[in-house]
């Protein structure tokens, strides 16, 4: 039985429903065939040229992302630039492109709740629930997790675990130190818009990524506490977590595909 790019999206939809994407998204098939058939996937982060070069050395015949190669309508597709070179490389390499966004961002068991897992915590309810897809009992789906710890823990212990569990030598953080922590906001990616919807809740910190500098300051103010891990750092996991489902569903569906995780990414930002 032969794979094709529309079953495999089909696939990632019964784990992570497009029509949970938000509207300004564009979760689905950024370039290529629906009917071109699959005997090999590679994953990773983000559609750039040197993912798409180890695709294209490995003989991936699709590449699977978590962020869209396109989210804002283009005006011209040129060749010698992203999107375009990505779009050109992908055609004539037979090689389709898919991404799942913020469908995996709120699917349950979706990022949100692998990044929960990875740093050991308990998540009961999303930080902003999602108006639920009609017929759908999945109530625990939503933009971010508020998560319980097993056991309060000072602020700066709680950093430290964070630091090791996603291997990060630096972070940056606001808050007293010595803030006793129970419960834990988070949202992988870029989660400044739902700072207010943080300060209105019951935990005490809230774990995330591109937060500004009013946003930190509004949390300082409310004497609670800031991990702001990065974007990158927040996401990159999102790798594993397909590779893992992908290989949970495809052998029971009597699929036998190869599938790769993109390891040579890498945050655009430094700390020099």
């Amino acid at each position: 039985m032969q794979l094709t790019v529309k079953k495999t999206i089909d696939i990632i939809n019964s784990f992570a429903p497009f029509s949970l994407a938000e509207n300004w998204d564009n979760s689905g098939l950024q370039a290529g065939n629906p009917d071109w058939t699959i005997q090999k996937i590679m994953i990773s982060l983000d559609v750039t040229m040197e993912a798409m070069a180890a695709a294209k050395d490995w003989g991936a015949d699709l590449l699977l992302t978590h962020h869209p190669l396109l989210i804002s309508p283009e005006k011209s597709i040129n060749f010698m630039k992203m999107p375009g070179s990505a779009i050109c490389m992908a055609a004539k390499q037979n090689m389709s492109i898919v991404s799942a966004h913020t469908n995996l961002d709120k699917a349950i068991n979706g990022l949100n709740d692998y990044f929960a897992k990875m740093m050991g915590m308990d998540c009961h309810e999303p930080l902003l629930k999602d108006s639920r897809p009609e017929g759908s009992s999945d109530s625990g789906q939503g933009i971010g997790r508020i998560c319980q710890l097993p056991a309060a823990i000072p602020f700066k212990d709680l950093i430290s675990q964070v630091k090791a569990r996603l291997g990060l030598e630096t972070i940056r953080m606001a808050g007293d130190l010595n803030l006793k922590v129970d419960k834990i906001a988070l949202c992988t990616g870029s989660g400044g818009s739902l700072t207010n919807l943080f300060l209105e809740s019951c935990a005490n910190v809230y774990i995330t990524g591109d937060i500004k500098y009013h946003e930190a300051r509004q949390i300082e103010e409310h004497n609670k506490g800031l991990i702001d891990v990065g974007h990158f750092a927040s996401e990159v996991i999102v790798v594993d977590l397909l590779k893992k489902r992908l290989q949970q569903a495809l052998p029971s569906l009597g699929y036998d595909i190869k599938i790769k995780g993109f390891k040579k990414e890498r945050d655009p930002f430094k700390t020099v």
